[in-house]
């Protein structure tokens, strides 16, 4: 059936020959604006899916030979080269200087902010929080090599118990449960650790473990057990706890001490950058 066009009373546009429940649609044609910018947005579209990559000529990359990826090398040395200057004054101090220091300050920690978040973050967590199991928090005063900035850069730097550095820091606690301790002195000696944080629910066990621990921990933890940042020793008489507070875990340990490893970044990164996540670690709120 051959739809009746007519021509609208009021409008004096034709309709389109569509009628429902008394309403015709009128056939009103497109502004001439927008349909002229639209068949330039087709125009471009065909220009550029030739010119860039979009389209598989000339090996996926467009008549131009433009990539993205292709450019991200220039980019790079780009911004390479205008923070150099910065960089090579960073390198060339001390942590100290840049911390003292307003405007090198600000630049190291924004720097050392993504440096972390690259290299650190996944065992000290985004934040430096660290976490139960032997990845120390960074964000308290509880230091295991102590918390000053030279320090925290020697450790950074040297890194801790691994194979990249001769310079590494060491340290390792004995395997008590190897028949240096029997089980009841290890039972003893957890107990008395629980007592430096007022826990221990035995005072026998926690007398006699007082003998074990002078005789065979005080050395490295110390007569009170605040341990000692020269041995990487933690301190036992604070809520911090690296490999768990509960005396199941606290026993565990002494019995099969598990040490933990940290790599050397002296062969990763550059000297300004080691300097900047100096100056940002000893900002996360731990650094002394």
């Amino acid at each position: 059936m051959a739809l009746k066009i007519e021509k609208d009373a009021v409008s004096g546009t034709d309709t389109t020959g569509h009628e429902w429940d008394g309403l015709r649609e009128l056939n009103t044609p497109l502004p001439l604006w927008w349909l002229y910018t639209w068949y330039a947005c087709i125009a471009f579209a065909a220009v550029w899916v030739v010119l860039y990559p979009a389209l598989p000529i000339s090996g996926a990359t467009g008549l131009l030979g433009y990539t993205a990826r292709g450019a991200l090398p220039a980019q790079l040395a780009a911004e390479n080269a205008a923070r150099e200057p910065m960089r090579a004054r960073i390198r060339a101090a001390t942590p100290e200087a840049i911390a003292a220091d307003p405007t090198l300050r600000a630049f190291a920690v924004a720097g050392g902010r993504i440096a972390f978040a690259n290299n650190c973050a996944a065992c000290h967590g985004a934040g430096g929080q660290g976490a139960t199991g032997g990845y120390p928090s960074l964000a308290d005063d509880d230091w295991l090599w102590g918390g000053e900035l030279a320090d925290i850069h020697t450790t950074i730097t040297h890194g801790i118990r691994n194979q990249d550095s001769e310079e590494a820091r060491l340290s390792a606690m004995p395997v008590f449960g190897s028949g240096i301790l029997t089980t009841a002195q290890i039972r003893d000696v957890t107990e008395h650790v629980l007592s430096l944080t007022q826990r221990a629910t035995d005072p026998a066990a926690a007398t006699r473990g007082a003998a074990v621990f002078t005789e065979n921990c005080a050395s490295c933890h110390g007569e009170n057990g605040a341990g000692n940042p020269q041995f990487g020793a933690p301190n036992l008489s604070d809520q911090i706890w690296l490999h768990g507070r509960e005396r199941a875990q606290i026993m565990a340990y002494i019995t099969a001490p598990r040490m933990g490893v940290m790599p050397a970044f002296s062969g990763r990164l550059d000297p300004a950058m080691i300097n900047m996540l100096t100056v940002y670690v000893h900002t996360l709120g731990g650094g002394r």
